[in-house]
This record gives C-alpha cells, structure tokens and sequence, in this order.
C-alpha cells in the first residue's frame, strides 16, 4: 500500500461508508475499513470488493475504544487522511435512547481527533448532519445560516461533535472539512451495496421499499398536518453516490489545503414531501405501497433543504442523479436482498 494514499474510513461498512470506500478506491485512494457491525453487516464487504475488485483490510473495532484506535494507527499507518462515518444516526432512536448517542457519537470523534493528534494526521473529512440546523427560519439553508437549538439528541451530538473539531482545529496543524449531509437514500446501481437497517427501519426509503415488498404491512406518514404544501414534512433527498463522491472531493480538496476548518452543506437544492416521494416511486417502480396516516413523530423538523453552492463553487461538487434515479436503485437493491 501507498502509504500518501492510505484513509481511514470509520464506520467504512455502512450506508455511505461503503459507497465512499468504493469512490475512494475509483480515485486511487487506498481505504482502510474499521467498523464494529453495530449498524451495519460483514456482508457488504462483498459488495465492496465486487464493484471494486480490491481486497479492503477491515478490521472489527469499536471508534470509543482509545487502546485499539491508538494499536491500528500505529500499526496500519501513516494515513493521508480519515473520513470519520462512525457514529449512530436515527433522529427518533435519539430520542428514546439519549445516553447511548451521547457515548457513541460524541466519544468516537474525540478518540479519532486523539489518534490523530498523537500520529500527525492532517486531514479529516467528518459526517455531519443538516440536522445541526434545527427548524431553520428560513430555506433554503446555508452554511451560514444560524443554528437553531437540535431538534433531537442525534442532531445535538452532530452540533458537539463539529464544535470539538472546530476548536481543536484552532492553532494546531488539524485541517478539516465538515460535510452536511442532507437526506441520503438510494444504493449503488449496481445492487450490490446499499442501506441495510438492522430491524425496524428508521429511514423513510427502506421503509418504503420493504413495504413495497411485503416485509411489513404497511408505511405510516409521521404528521399530515404539517405547514407544507401536502401537510407531509419536506426533506432535500441526495443519491448516496452523488454524495459518496463528495468525499472524495473534500479530501483531494483537503489535501492541497493548510490548516483549516470548512463546512459544506450537501444536498441537491430542492425540497420533496414525504408524499412526493411515496408517488415517485410507486410511479418510477410501477410498484404500490400501502401508506396509512400517523401521528407527528417527536424530533421531526417540518422542512428543510439546501443550498449546495459552495460546495459546487470550492469542491466542484453537485449532484448528477435524480430522485428518481434514487428511487429506482433503492428498489433494485431491495430486490438484491431478497434473491
């Protein structure tokens, strides 16, 4: 291995994890995958090394535990940079289960900012969240758009999580990028990567997807009541690929940066209900979900959608496919699943 080539990608065998593993490899970047299948499965590990062709080392750690982060470093280093995924990320979970957000979250990035202190690593390139913006007044939102108090204990451990790595930052050789990701669905479409919820889904699309399946009866809508134009809560849906390619771009931007700290909100810049999307693809698959009407769900935020300039104007980056195009994807892998 290169080691100028080598990052580290925690979390590497989850959702975006593991498409960001296969667009780094794509670049020419050598990843390194540590993940403790909390909320992910060994399985797409295969997935990874037939889209790329690659053996990806792994290793089966947990980012809170200091000892076996400080042993891989030492051992498995020098890294050119880490993209930092590792954390828990369902907005409701949060709510019933603060403690445990609180640990995983919050611990893992202060384990990986020791690491890289201690090791001279420059280059960080860390999963936040639109969430850190609360119920923003006004959308689309901006990097600069002030922060609203976290709707959610997820979306609080996000706005802690980008304070420690602003801070440590200042007047050390730490340079970072703070990717704000909106809402991620879809699956490579090649079908053999995408999101694999453990249980009970929390995210709308494999919900949906499972519905239209048959693995569960039925898709609730959390809140028809809400300020928008349906009454259903309006999100800025982004292709996993499209933003497991901005990665790649933050870092290769990174790279020729001096110490510095930017933030970057990812998204495609446009705003779609729950309904619209539940039609789009019933329509796109030809395939019907049966969708019953529920109560608002806490830590919802009503709307909320980027603007992605910055990131189109400093990284070159915006996003090449559509809702659709998602929608189409997350049926092809939920068709994969079940073979």
């Amino acid at each position: 291995m290169n080691s100028m080539k080598k990052v580290l990608v925690t979390g590497g065998a989850g959702f975006i994890g593991s498409h960001t593993v296969v667009e780094l490899v794509a670049a020419g970047f050598e990843p390194i995958i540590i993940d403790n299948l909390c909320n992910s499965d060994i399985s797409m590990l295969d997935g990874i090394e037939a889209i790329t062709e690659k053996n990806i080392p792994f290793f089966n750690i947990d980012c809170t535990d200091l000892d076996a982060m400080m042993d891989l470093f030492q051992h498995h280093g020098p890294f050119l940079g880490v993209i930092h995924f590792a954390a828990f990320k369902a907005v409701g979970e949060s709510v019933a289960k603060p403690l445990a957000y609180y640990h995983n979250n919050i611990n893992s990035t202060r384990v990986v900012l020791e690491c890289m202190a201690h090791f001279g690593v420059k280059n960080l390139v860390f999963s936040s969240s639109c969430t850190v913006y609360g119920q923003p007044k006004e959308n689309p939102v901006s990097e600069k758009t002030a922060w609203m108090s976290a709707s959610s204990p997820y979306g609080y451990t996000k706005q802690v999580c980008e304070r420690m790595i602003a801070d440590t930052s200042l007047g050390s050789n730490l340079s970072s990028v703070l990717l704000r990701y909106f809402n991620p669905i879809g699956a490579h479409p090649s079908g053999l990567i995408g999101e694999l919820p453990l249980g009970v889904p929390e995210n709308l699309i494999p919900y949906i997807t499972q519905t239209a399946a048959g693995l569960r009866s039925h898709l609730t809508i959390f809140g028809s009541d809400y300020n928008t134009p349906d009454g259903t809560c309006i999100r800025d849906y982004i292709h996993v690929v499209d933003l497991a390619k901005a990665h790649v771009a933050a870092l290769s931007w990174l790279e020729k940066q001096s110490p510095i700290c930017e933030v970057f909100n990812l998204g495609s810049g446009n705003g779609n209900s729950v309904k619209e999307v539940i039609d789009t693809f019933q329509e796109v698959n030809n395939m019907p979900v049966n969708v019953v009407a529920g109560a608002r769900r806490p830590g919802d935020v009503e709307q909320i959608f980027a603007s992605a300039d910055k990131a189109k104007e400093i990284l070159n980056w915006g996003c090449e496919l559509t809702l659709a195009d998602a929608l189409k994807d997350a049926w092809t892998w939920q068709l994969k699943l079940q073979e």
